[in-house]
This record gives structure tokens, sequence and C-alpha cells, in this order.
């Protein structure tokens, strides 16, 4: 109600000036308009640039600045129509960013397939684009958030105002330190020209006996709370140090950077007799730049912030910094592309397992600035994943902090449904997050002669390198299930005594919770004994005929065994070892591309590659196995030189045979 109670009030000025501008008026509001505008008095430059746009005058400059006054403050709804009207009626030589901010916007209201488009033509203006590659990559996104969903239980809370409350902390004494707006008088001299919000002050909250709701409302003692912006605190595991944000007002004298911007800086206070004293200035923060919203680690050594300082890969960037003795701190380091973007990345909170939790509006989501979780590898955040809804929404959702013992943590959001501008929920997570890449690879194992289901058959998944990625056994039922990482090859082998092994080989995407059927039928070793008696078999005749083989191809000016000849490869290994007297002849092909000369030594190699397999991985003597090439001479098919064949119907020419001769 306050702000739309001054921008009625700025507007009844405004026309009291005159009912009938001119340009020259008109150019004199934009001016002043845009005044305001570059001092981050939104709410100010809003006002003019809505009466001058409502009597019918328009320009590049008017949609944008006008957009932008909504999409700064956090009204991305109300940001929609003019984005719209800019890239209407001004759609050349636009800043990509405006699209971004429209995409974004249009996400607000849950116009998902629009936003998308806007963000197809963002990343063709852009090319390299972190936002932009982060979208085309996920283009499943919704997919993946839904996936993710439904893993929390959130609860509103009696200690929002109607003005605003974010920036929950644990100050480790049972008690939610936040961010309020609540007590601040309203009169114009004490609003904050961004927002035309009252300055914030720290408050702390009882958490009640349930861990979920808070009770009574204090503010925090001792000079911490000036009359000037205070939020986002973190605290030792003592409670006796606090980290927070204030605006640049040290030694009771306000900073601004050469634009005369007041920014943020970092602050450390202590504890003594109840009151917050001994406040400082943490020694890496710039008049030039903003640092703030401060979280430590478990053990107090590292201090994670948002930035914007040179380095800074967009808007708002995730640093740490390593805590030393005597209050003295290393240099901070950017967390890297992992973690930041081009857009903001704000609020970090690294939970007791070392789980950093932000928000940021960089990494594809909901729209506005979504909760995402990164589990640290090796001590470095990589990946970002999206918490998903209900903590997510398509409208602003920060500050997130969690209790991992009890699964209890709150954060705020501007949401619809809320009792103020932001509000602070509590939560309760009921489940795991999804925080890698997985897919899953299940199926049931048979008996291929009977159908029968087959139990306790050994599965083993190795990547291509042969390192064993999984084992596990089947069920009762012959059915197994395992998991294993996303954009991988592997081979999947199932073996039983009595059985032929089997290798499949799987490709895993990128799409997350992918489920592959995987299921094998294993041939009975003594299969090869019933085909071979119940099948008159003459010289001349080819045993993968016989043994129903699959064809053992080759891959195109290739002569490597591929895993899925080897299960082929080892049948015919299984029946000359039952069969002592056979002898066969290895008959290798290709096709007709290439010259004949290269097709004749390339059919030597596969040749001599089959005979070389047969003999050393399954024992055989040498005298039983023969070889012959063929180059390109047997075609079975009309692929000769220069008729056009699919690259399926070439295949079936590079090709191994295996004669009888006794």
């Amino acid at each position: 109600m306050l702000k739309k109670r001054v921008i009625i009030q700025s507007c009844i000025i405004i026309l009291s000036l005159s009912f009938n501008l001119n340009a020259q008026d008109q150019n004199k509001l934009l001016a002043k308009a845009n005044q305001n505008f570059k001092a981050f008095k939104y709410i100010d430059a809003r006002a003019i640039y809505l009466d001058v746009a409502e009597r019918g005058y328009s320009s590049q400059n008017l949609y944008s600045k006008l957009a932008d006054s909504y999409y700064f403050t956090g009204d991305l709804e109300g940001s929609v129509i003019w984005y719209k009207k800019l890239f209407k009626e001004y759609p050349k030589d636009l800043d990509a960013e405006y699209l971004f901010r429209y995409a974004q916007s249009l996400k607000s209201i849950e116009l998902y397939s629009e936003a998308d488009k806007v963000m197809d033509e963002f990343n063709t203006l852009t090319g390299n684009d972190k936002r932009a590659r982060s979208f085309i990559n996920k283009r499943d996104y919704l997919n993946f958030i839904e996936m993710q969903s439904g893993k929390y239980n959130i609860y509103p809370l009696s200690i929002n105002s109607e003005n605003s409350e974010y920036a929950p902390s644990f100050n480790n004494q049972n008690q939610i330190v936040f961010a309020s707006s609540r007590s601040k008088k309203t009169n114009s001299s004490k609003l904050h020209g961004w927002n035309e919000m009252p300055f914030l002050d720290l408050f702390s909250s009882t958490i009640k006996e349930d861990q979920i709701s808070l009770e009574g409302i204090k503010k925090l003692p001792g000079k911490i709370n000036t009359k000037f912006h205070e939020s986002s605190t973190s605290f030792s595991k003592d409670g006796k140090t606090v980290y927070f944000t204030r605006n640049n007002y040290t030694n009771n004298k306000i900073g601004t950077n050469k634009k005369g911007v007041v920014l943020l800086k970092l602050y450390k206070a202590s504890l003594q007799d109840g009151k917050w004293v001994n406040i400082e200035e943490l020694p890496f923060c710039s008049d030039e730049y903003s640092v703030s919203h401060p979280s430590l680690n478990a053990d107090g050594s590292k201090l994670y912030f948002a930035s914007d300082m040179p380095g800074s890969l967009g808007k708002s960037d995730l640093f740490v910094v390593d805590v030393l003795d005597n209050g003295r701190f290393g240099t901070p380091e950017n967390l890297g592309e992992g973690i930041n973007t081009e857009g903001r990345e704000t609020f970090p909170y690294v939970s007791n397992s070392g789980r950093l939790y932000f928000s940021s509006d960089g990494h594809v989501g909901l729209g506005g600035l979504d909760i995402f979780v990164s589990v640290p590898e090796e001590s470095i955040y990589n990946t970002a994943y999206n918490v998903g809804k209900p903590v997510n929404s398509p409208k602003d959702d920060f500050s997130f902090v969690l209790n991992e013992d009890i699964r209890i943590g709150y954060f705020a959001s501007n949401r619809k449904g809320g009792k103020g501008n932001d509000d602070i929920y509590s939560f309760k997570q009921t489940e795991e997050l999804i925080t890698s890449c997985k897919q899953y690879i299940k199926g049931n194992i048979t008996n291929s002669y009977t159908n029968e289901n087959l139990p306790n058959v050994n599965i083993t998944i190795t990547d291509i390198s042969g390192n064993i990625i999984v084992q596990t056994t089947s069920d009762d039922q012959g059915e197994y299930a395992v998991n294993v990482p996303c954009n991988t090859e592997y081979i999947v082998s199932a073996s039983l005594d009595g059985f032929i092994s089997q290798d499949v080989v799987l490709k895993t995407t990128d799409v997350f919770e992918l489920s592959h059927d995987i299921s094998i039928p294993l041939d009975p070793i003594k299969a090869t004994e019933i085909l071979l008696t119940s099948v008159g078999i003459n010289i001349g005749d080819d045993l993968s005929k016989v043994l129903q083989l699959q064809p053992i191809y080759f891959s195109l000016d290739d002569s490597s065994i591929q895993p899925e000849a080897e299960v082929e490869l080892q049948k015919i290994i299984s029946a000359m070892n039952k069969y002592p007297e056979l002898k066969i002849e290895v008959r290798s092909h290709t096709d007709s591309r290439s010259s004949y000369w290269y097709n004749k030594k390339l059919s030597v190699k596969r040749m001599r590659t089959t005979v070389k397999y047969i003999i050393e991985n399954g024992g055989i003597y040498w005298r039983r196995i023969r070889g012959k090439a063929y180059g390109e001479r047997k075609l079975i098919n009309d692929c000769t030189n220069n008729v056009p064949c699919t690259e399926e119907e070439h295949q079936k020419n590079r090709r191994s045979e295996f004669i009888v001769r006794k």
C-alpha cells in the first residue's frame, strides 16, 4: 500500500504541472526521470515515465527505462507490458540484456514457451553467454524442475509484516536473525529511493519447539543497526561474532563511489554483555564495488559472499575468502564459471556438510531469482541444481538457510499470497535433492531357450576403459537395477555358470533420471550342443548361421573388435571348445568404398584381428583356425562403386564369416 500511495502522490504532483505537455516539457521531465534512474531512485523515475507514456509519447529510451524500473525493483510482472512494447516498436539495435530481462519477466507470469523463444534470440545475439548456454544445454529444464519438485513442505510465518522481511540466518542461540523494514518511519525522508521502502534493520526471533515456527521479535541490541540498510548476517559457531551487510556507513560517515552512489559493504561485530559492539569494516571492501551477503562455513575458516568486485563474471558473483587468525583475511577468490554467470548470483549459504545454496537469475529457472544447490567435488563447486518447487516460484526466491540435522530451514520470497513485499517462509525437507546427473539401468535376465527368469546372475557395469563402475546380481525374479552417471559409455555384462556371458554396450545421455531397459537373454552353454547336434553341419557351412549369431560388423575404416562383436565371438569360442575337432576359416570383407587395394589390406587387418581374438581370448590352438581376406570382392548387395547406398547398406558388407573346414 505504501508503494502505491507514493506513486499516486507523485503522479498527482506531475499532473498538476500541465495537462498538455509540449515536447520541451516532456524532455525536461524525462531528464529528471533519467537523473532519478541513474541514482537508482526507480519509483520516482517510474512515476514520470508512466505519465509521459500515458500522454502518448514513446521512444526506445522511455520504454526501456520504464520496463527496467519495474524489473530492478523486483516487479517483473509489471515490466512485461513495457518490454513487449520495446521489442515490438523498436526491434533493432537493442542491447541483448533487454532480451534476457524480457525472458525473465515472461517467466514471472509463467509464459515459459514465449520466454524460451526470447532466450533463443538472446543466444543468437550473445553467442557465448553462459546464461544462454545454460538454457540451450537444458531445454528440458522444466522437466528437471518437475522431477526435483515436491521435496519440501513450506509454511508461512507470523513474523512477516506489510513491508519487507528476508535474509534469515541461524545465530546458533536458538534464534533466527533477519532483516526487516518494519519499524522505520515512513515519511519521504526515510524511504529508500530504490523502491520507496523504509530502510532495513536486523531483528531476532526465537525458534519454537516445533522447530518450524518463530515467536517474538526483537531488534538486535547495540550499535549494529543504523539509519541505513543492515541485512543478511552469518554467525560464528558460538554465536558471539557476526558478519553482516550494511550500506557504506563507517564511523558515522556515509561513503559513495565516484558516481556518488552508496554501495554495500561487509562488517564484523562481536557480542559483549548482550550487545553488538566493535563494529569493523572488512578489509577487502571498497567504495567502488559492493560486497554483501556473508556466509561462514561450518568451522568458520572460510567466508562466502556476493560481490561485483573486479574479476566478477556478471552483475554479482559469489566469492570465498579465508578467515585467518588475529582478524586477518586471505585474498578473495571467485567461485568460477561452474557457479557464476553474467547474471546475478547472490545470497550464498554453506551448510554444515559443505553444500552451497545460493540464488541466481543466470542459471535457468522458473523466473526471477531461483534457489540452487551445488555439492563440492574435491572442494570445488562445479555444477548448480535448481531445488525445484515449491521453494522456487516464478518470482524472486532467495536467502535460503538449512539445519541439515533436522532438515528444517527458512528462505524469503516475494511470491503472490505473501503478507508484504518480501516474506520469510519456513520449510521441512522431505526428500533428498537430485544433485548429480544420474541415469538408471534396469532389466530382466532370462534363459534364452526357456524364457525363465534367471536369479543370481552377476551383473557388472564397466566403462570403456574396463574400470568397474558397479556390480550387482539379479534378484529372485531375474531383475536388476543400478544407477550410473550421465554422458558415459558403458558395457553391461551378465554372467552365470552354465550360460554364455553376454555384453551390451550402452551410452548414457545428459537427460536427468532417464531409465534404460537392458534386458539380457543368456544362452545355455548346452544350447551350442543342441544346435550342432540337431542341425546337419557340412564342410563349407557358415558357423555363424548355424549358431544363429548376430552379424559381426566393423566400423567404417576400422579393424577393431567392437563390444557387440565380442559377445558373438564368445559363442564361436564356446563351440570350438566343446568340439575339439572343429576347424574353421575366418573370411573378412569390406564395403566398396575406397580403392580395391586399400580394401584388400583393410580386410586382411580385420581377418587377423578376428583370428587373433579367437586364439588369444578362447585359448584355441592356432592350427584349428585360419583366415582369408576378400576386400570388396564378395559384396552381398548392389552397393558397388558409384552406387548410392545408405550407411546401413554399406555396413552389411563390412563383415566376417566363419566357414566350417572340418
